[in-house]
């Protein structure tokens, strides 16, 4: 099975051309194998481009743990990138079939070279029963959770997956390690979820630290920060535009007055493969 390795702001990816290679019949073993950082490749997820019969092309996305995500944003960027220089797909603009629904990355080429892709991400959902997590009807706004030893002030949303947004003094200080998985587990998010620590620099700039659900400590997550400025928006923290710097690099973030919420950010193909056995069984 022919691969390629790639990554966004330091979240990386195995890509498969599903379009030309068969796929392994066990994907959620392949997966975690594959993602394995010293038995396999190495990777926070592994990636499938396939067609679609309602998009111009589908993207099927597994977690490093074998868990199938919804979609992944720094992921379908890699994607992007990857299926136009592959030439499956062949306009600037187009359309991916996600779990998450229709998503719509737009290229920005320098060249004929790929050097940024925004994606417009689609409308946030507010409301806790789609997020989902427990309590209540109505928005997790800034809610109090107690998460072992310590009470956070959570705001909780759903962009394509369940996303914990958390703001902090000081980004740095919190033990990602010990918060992360607890709140990732804890039983108000039925279905797991993404955990976001944000410290605030100004109205236009966030720093921010990811526990990424089926992944773990990751050096970026696309969706993350998108639901981070909605989250920033909604208490009043920044405007609705703003640079979002996180260990692997920066992202453009901005919620449009349509509801949309738009991601700008690179890609990168770091290197190409084959695996000889699929199962890579350790």
């Amino acid at each position: 099975m022919k691969f390629v390795k790639m990554h966004g702001i330091g979240n990386d990816f195995i890509l498969v051309n599903g379009f030309k290679e068969q796929m392994p019949p066990n994907i959620p073993l392949t997966a975690q194998n594959l993602c394995d950082r010293h038995f396999g490749i190495g990777a926070d997820g592994l990636v499938f481009l396939l067609p679609s019969e309602k998009a111009d092309i589908r993207m099927r996305y597994f977690n490093s743990d074998g868990s199938e995500g919804e979609m992944c944003g720094n992921a379908i960027r890699c994607f992007a990138k990857y299926a136009f220089e592959e030439g499956l797909v062949h306009k600037e603009s187009f359309t991916v079939e996600t779990l998450a629904g229709v998503m719509l990355p737009r290229l920005v080429l320098q060249d004929g070279k790929v050097t940024a892709v925004t994606v417009n991400m689609g409308k946030p959902s507010l409301d806790r029963d789609k997020v989902p997590m427990s309590g209540s009807a109505g928005q997790a706004l800034n809610e109090p959770l107690r998460v072992l030893d310590t009470v956070f002030y959570v705001t909780a949303l759903l962009l394509g997956v369940p996303h914990c947004v958390i703001f902090v003094d000081d980004v740095e200080g919190i033990d990602l390690g010990k918060y992360g998985p607890a709140i990732e587990y804890h039983p108000a998010f039925p279905r797991k979820t993404n955990v976001h620590f944000i410290e605030v620099l100004n109205e236009h700039e966030m720093k921010m630290r990811v526990w990424e659900r089926g992944a773990g400590l990751t050096l970026a997550c696309g969706t993350g920060a998108c639901a981070s400025l909605v989250a920033a928006v909604l208490n009043n923290k920044t405007g609705r535009k703003a640079k979002i710097h996180l260990p692997g690099g920066t992202l453009d973030i901005e919620w449009a007055l349509n509801n949309h919420v738009y991601m700008t950010g690179p890609a990168q193909t770091v290197f190409a493969g084959e695996v000889k056995d699929v199962s890579l069984i350790k």
